[in-house]
C-alpha cells in the first residue's frame, strides 16, 4: 500500500514514519525544498495546486489524504477524481471554513458553540457585535491557524482597528468564551464504520499556540466529547483521523472548531496509546482494522517553539521522549515535541516538572 500526503511538515513526517512498520509507503507533496518530512520519505516538490504533481502524486500511490486543512480545496477536489482521497474533500472544505464548520456543528448537529455570524463587510461587524455583544473574537473564515487571522475585540473602540487588520476577506464573529479549560477529542473512523475515540486531552494555549497537553483517562466529560465527535464523524461519513476542540463552560462542553486530520493535541498518543493517532489514520484510510486506542498508563506533550532544547538533558529524564522534526530554529515554530509518560499519575507529575525545569534553563 502507497500512500500520498499533501503537505510535508511534522505531521506528514510523522505519519510517514508510522506507516514503515506496517509496510506502508508514503510520498508528500510539498513546495519547499526542504520539507521536514522529505527527511524521511519521498517527496514531489511543488505548489498544492500544481496539476503536474497532483496527477504524478495520484499516479504513484493508491490513497491520497492531507496533513493539514489550508491546502486549496480545488486541488482536493481534482484530486478525488483521480485517486481515493480520505478525508473526503467534503470534510477538507467543512474543517477549513470556520463559518461551515460552525454551521454544521451547530445547527445541523445540535452540538453547542459560541454564538456566531458571517462578517463581509463594516456594516455586518458592527452589527454582529451588537447582536452577538463583547468581548466578541472576529476570526477569518479560511486559513488561520495557531492563533494568526484572529482579532479579540473587548469594547467598540476595536472595531476600527480588527477591521483594518483583518477586512477585505471573508470573516466570522464568534462570541468569547469564559471557559475553565480547553480540552480536545481525536478519534479514528475506518471505511466500514468503526469508531475508536481517545481519550480527551486537556489543552493550555499561548499566544494562540498550543504548549502543553495532558491526556485525561477517565475525564467526566468523556462521554460528551465521545457523543459530539460521534455525530460529527457519521454527518460527514469521515474515514480517518479527526480532532474536535473544544471549551469547558461550567458542566458544559462548548465545540470551538475541528480539524480534519492527525492533530498537535494527539501527539501524545504515539508513546501513551496502544496505537498512535498516526498509524489509525493510515489504518482507517488504507481500509486495514482500526487498532486499540487505550493509553499506556499516563502521558503528556510539550511542544518545542523556537528551538530545540538540551537533548541528553531531556532524555534523562525517566519516561521522556523526544521528537526533533529536523526544522531550523525560529521564533514561533514548532521544531519538535516530548512527550512524557508514567506509570500513576504522581510519578507523571513529578516527571513533567523535571521537563518543565529543564525547558526554562
Amino acid at each position: 500500500m502507497k500512500v500520498g500526503i499533501i503537505g510535508g511538515g511534522q505531521l506528514a513526517r510523522m505519519l510517514a514514519l508510522a506507516g514503515h512498520p506496517l509496510g506502508i509507503e508514503t510520498v508528500v507533496l510539498d513546495p519547499a525544498a526542504d520539507a521536514c518530512a522529505g527527511a524521511v520519505t519521498q517527496q514531489l516538490q511543488g505548489a498544492y495546486d500544481d496539476r503536474d504533481q497532483l496527477k504524478a502524486l495520484a499516479d504513484a500511490v493508491d490513497v491520497v489524504t492531507y496533513e493539514f486543512e489550508n491546502v486549496p480545496e480545488q486541488a482536493v477536489q481534482s484530486l478525488a477524481d483521480l485517486a481515493s482521497v480520505h478525508p473526503s474533500p467534503n470534510a477538507l472544505a467543512t474543517g477549513r471554513d470556520r463559518l461551515r464548520e460552525k454551521t454544521l456543528l451547530s445547527t445541523t448537529l445540535g452540538i453547542p458553540t459560541a454564538p456566531f455570524a458571517t462578517v463581509d463587510s463594516r456594516e455586518e461587524l458592527e452589527s454582529a457585535t451588537a447582536s452577538i455583544g463583547l468581548p466578541a473574537v472576529l476570526k477569518t473564515r479560511t486559513l488561520g491557524y495557531d492563533g494568526k487571522g484572529q482579532y479579540v475585540l473587548r469594547s467598540t473602540a476595536d472595531i476600527d482597528t480588527a477591521w483594518a487588520e483583518l477586512g477585505g476577506v471573508p470573516l466570522i464573529l464568534e462570541g468569547f468564551v469564559e471557559f475553565e479549560r480547553e480540552v480536545s477529542i481525536i478519534a479514528a473512523r475506518s471505511r466500514n464504520g468503526e469508531i475508536r475515540c481517545y481519550p480527551l486531552t486537556e489543552n493550555v494555549h499561548i499566544s494562540g499556540i498550543l504548549r502543553f497537553s495532558h491526556c485525561r483517562p477517565g475525564d467526566p466529560q468523556q462521554a460528551a466529547a465521545e457523543d459530539y465527535i460521534g455525530r460529527l464523524l457519521e454527518s460527514l461519513d469521515y474515514v480517518g483521523v479527526v480532532a474536535l476542540e473544544l471549551f469547558q463552560a461550567g458542566d458544559r462542553l462548548l465545540a470551538n472548531e475541528m480539524a480534519p486530520r492527525v492533530h498537535n493535541s494527539g501527539h501524545w498518543t504515539i508513546e501513551g496509546a496502544e496505537t498512535s493517532q498516526f498509524e489509525n489514520h493510515l489504518r482507517a484510510i488504507c481500509g486495514l482494522p482500526l487498532g486499540p486506542t487505550t493509553p499506556v498508563g499516563y502521558s503528556a506533550m510539550f511542544n518545542l517553539i523556537g528551538d530545540l532544547p538540551d537533548t541528553a538533558a531531556i532524555l534523562a529524564i525517566p519516561g521522556a521522549h523526544l521528537h526533533a522534526y529536523g526544522k531550523a530554529a525560529r521564533e514561533g515554530r514548532k521544531v519538535g515535541h516530548i512527550t512524557v509518560r508514567a506509570e500513576n499519575t504522581t510519578e507523571l507529575k513529578r516527571r513533567m516538572e523535571k521537563v518543565r525545569d529543564t525547558l526554562s534553563t
